[in-house]
């Protein structure tokens, strides 16, 4: 492989930061081993801080097996693992739905809340630190291989503002989207991937003789799921119960809190080569988790609810599930026209930030907001229209003209 005789250098920090990372997955692990149960707060805490490591733990072996395998298996793996943290605190809510139907309004926050934060935060943040960091810059300029993610998000999008007017998650939602994510995965892996400098502890496993490195990166494999495995689920039962015992909105602190604890480490990533100047690599990173998450997080979500039911039956959706799914179906459309000429300007970072934090802030103007998406999507669209035929082309592999 391309990485087999480079050698990287490696800080203390690194060697600090993988041990200080391990041990702070050690307590969760252990009381979600054992089902010992500590006070809602800690207890978020605690489990918290976990997936937050598992998720680290998890980044570093899925950059490290991409020296181990063929680059089309290594994309297929990668898109999935991106995000495992996230689907494994969306599915404990979307099991228990079937036997307690006051735990589907979480299954939908979570999901929801990974959704927007990703494209309302996550990156204009990368945006923000390539503009600091490059003086005088103004945007970000994408590859044209990179319309392979905004063609497959496009097609997602469409298809989700489906689900909000008819109510309901099924298994036909579940086979249009999962095939939507296998398709996006195949052609991915079929373009020339450009892999970007490895960062911070994964260096320490490059380094690694070849027998060491991949018993440390399945080591680690296995290690973050146990951990996210354990973890899950009593991390998301101390956040509702958190709100309980403290008259914290339950909904917000799923939609916003448990997001931020399992997509952080991927952000930290992106952020970190957005900082030495590979700011197309942080955003391609971060546009292909949207297009998992939006494909096949909410796809498995009826699919879940149905094994653990144990019986076909829809995913039923109340007025605020169906707001809050056409609020961020319309985000992701003004995220698709925003990228469709290849650039993502400061102007609309700007944008993004500021729709973003008022729909969270002030929670009666939602459907105001998602109105105000749709307009803007379909002026930046309206520019941007010679962008959309390239990108389906190189979406479906077809040759541009």
């Amino acid at each position: 492989m391309t990485h087999e005789h480079q050698t990287y250098t490696v800080s203390k920090g690194n060697y600090i930061m993988m041990v200080v990372t391990l041990l702070a997955t050690l307590p969760g692990f252990y009381l979600g081993l054992t089902d010992t149960h500590v006070g809602s707060a800690m207890g978020s805490l605690i489990f918290g801080i976990a997936v937050f490591g598992a998720a680290f733990v998890l980044a570093w072996a899925a950059e490290a097996a991409q020296m181990e395998i063929s680059e089309s298996l290594a994309v297929a793996i990668l898109a999935l693992l991106a995000v495992l943290p996230e689907y494994a605190v969306d599915f404990v809510f979307a099991w228990e739905s079937a036997h307690d139907p006051e735990q589907q309004k979480f299954a939908i926050a979570n999901m929801t809340g990974a959704n927007r934060l990703l494209v309302g935060l996550g990156w204009p943040a990368v945006l923000f630190l390539f503009i600091y960091i490059k003086k005088g810059r103004t945007q970000i300029i994408l590859d044209k291989g990179q319309r392979v993610e905004i063609f497959y998000l496009a097609m997602a999008t469409l298809y989700s503002f489906i689900i909000p007017f008819k109510g309901e998650l099924t298994v036909i939602d579940t086979a249009i989207l999962v095939t939507l994510f296998a398709l996006y995965t195949r052609r991915a892996a079929q373009m020339e991937q450009i892999e970007p400098e490895l960062v911070g502890p994964t260096r320490i496993i490059a380094n690694m003789r070849r027998g060491w490195r991949r018993f440390t990166t399945i080591a680690f494999f296995l290690w973050a799921g146990a951990t996210i495995f354990f973890v899950a689920e009593p991390f998301a039962h101390s956040l509702v119960q958190m709100g309980a015992d403290f008259g914290i909105n339950q909904f917000l602190l799923v939609q916003w809190l448990a997001p931020i604890a399992s997509e952080a480490p991927e952000f930290i990533v992106a952020a970190t080569w957005a900082i030495r100047g590979a700011a197309g690599s942080a955003m391609k990173a971060l546009i292909s988790s949207k297009v998992n998450q939006w494909t096949l997080l909410v796809g498995t979500i009826p699919l879940v609810y149905a094994i653990s039911g144990g019986a076909i039956k829809p995913f039923v959706l109340d007025d605020f599930q169906q707001q809050e799914l056409f609020l961020t179906a319309a985000q992701s459309l003004f995220a698709v026209a925003v990228l469709v000429n290849l650039r993502l300007h400061q102007s609309e970072g700007w944008l993004l930030v500021g729709l973003f934090l008022s729909q969270m802030i002030v929670e009666s103007i939602r459907m105001e907001v998602a109105l105000i998406y749709i307009v803007l999507a379909t002026v930046y669209h309206w520019f941007g229209r010679k962008g959309l035929i390239p990108a389906m082309r190189t979406g479906l592999g077809l040759k541009e003209r």
